[in-house]
């Protein structure tokens, strides 16, 4: 049995016995008939083998520690290390976890000068509990909505952070047996924000064209446009290809899982193996192009001959690009690929499978690009003539 105890504040606390120890722990409320109800649930739930069904209190920094230390052990180091980005600029560096402990050097450093904030200038919002248990759907929803309006969040960001909250309690509540008040996850209930329809960019034949002739005098980076453009690779899949991955004797680009120089990598689409054909006008420049003869197996080396870092080659291109009066990267080379098949006529699922996307995607991005080719499907059967 358990027992209510009201203290000087008017707050109910709730009495009850594990064992022979005597435990006190706050029902957060002053209305006699809440913290009745509480107490009922409580001692329904002790009888259905739950020692403790009352909200649990594990300190923030504690379990974000160890979600990302998960998240290092169970993810590639790429989406492992945006996650804690996304973490951090929500929760602040209040772990060691998601403190900054090393700064990237390299061409994209050279080309974006350090910065310091001007005095005076506001920080920016994070949010500050102490407990996993008290991040309350209100504290969540609160604190989306002053990013929206502080820092000009975008809808799809507003609701990739309310998604990222979510996931962390979920963890938190299934695999380390953390209590949430109700058992409910109280990102679930933050309402989403209305993402406008996305807007694809993509380049017709005469900007491809002038593209990578722009790109003439830098072979590597001419080559990789093309593959953006004309197979429809990511960026990331792009950098981890290997010489072994590309076969112009098949005509054949393999996009799979690899282990290379003791590193995992795989596609964004987990356990998806992609075949990608090489048409005519790719195969052109990629004859063009041959991999440097070194001990490097990337089939497109940084310009030092290692594994070349995303961000890096697109601050090389942005560069070029810049300096020519361009302003398309690669995710509007990868669209050009999807855009310029749609209106080939080919269907979305053969544009899916071809880029590693789900037909739902494609059909977002690129249906509005189909040929009209359902006239006939509006017209009735015609009456056949009086005989």
């Amino acid at each position: 049995m358990a027992s209510l105890v009201r203290r000087k504040n008017g707050a109910y606390h709730l009495d009850y016995y594990v064992g022979d120890k005597r435990l006190r722990q706050s029902l957060g409320t002053t209305n006699r008939k809440v913290a009745e109800a509480k107490k009922l649930k409580f001692e329904l739930d002790r009888t259905q083998g739950i020692d403790n069904p009352l909200p649990s209190k594990t300190p923030l920094p504690e379990i974000l520690d160890a979600y990302v230390a998960h998240l290092r052990a169970n993810k590639p180091p790429k989406s492992a290390q945006n996650m804690v980005y996304y973490l951090r600029t929500i929760f602040g560096p209040i772990c060691d976890g998601l403190r900054i402990t090393s700064r990237r050097v390299g061409p994209a450093s050279r080309l974006r000068p350090a910065t310091t904030p001007a005095s005076g200038s506001r920080k920016e919002p994070v949010i500050e509990v102490s407990c996993l248990e008290t991040l309350t759907t209100s504290v969540i929803a609160t604190f989306i909505d002053e990013r929206v309006q502080r820092c000009d969040l975008a809808a799809k960001t507003a609701n990739q952070t309310r998604q990222i909250i979510g996931t962390l309690i979920n963890w938190a509540m299934t695999q380390r047996g953390v209590r949430m008040p109700g058992d409910v996850n109280p990102a679930k209930r933050v309402q989403r924000c209305q993402e406008p329809t996305p807007v694809i960019r993509f380049l017709r034949l005469p900007q491809v064209a002038q593209q990578l002739e722009v790109l003439k005098d830098h072979p590597v980076l001419q080559a990789m446009v093309a593959m953006f453009i004309y197979a429809g690779l990511r960026r990331e899949e792009a950098m981890w290809l290997t010489v072994h991955d590309v076969d112009l004797t098949r005509n054949l680009i393999h996009v799979r899982a690899k282990t290379v120089n003791g590193i995992y990598w795989q596609p964004k689409t987990k356990g998806s193996v992609r075949v990608v054909p090489i048409g005519t006008d790719l195969r052109g420049y990629l004859e063009k192009y041959q991999p440097a003869a070194s001990e490097s197996q990337w089939y497109f080396p940084s310009p030092a001959g290692k594994w070349w870092d995303p961000d890096n080659f697109s601050s090389d291109l942005r560069e070029i690009n810049r300096a020519a009066g361009l302003a398309w990267a690669c995710l509007d080379f990868r669209h050009t690929f999807g855009s310029q098949l749609a209106i080939a006529g080919r269907s979305l699922h053969q544009i899916a499978k071809l880029m590693g996307n789900s037909p739902e995607i494609c059909r977002r991005h690129y249906a509005a690009l189909l040929p009209e080719e359902m006239h006939d499907v509006v017209e009735f059967p015609k009456a056949a003539p009086p005989s």
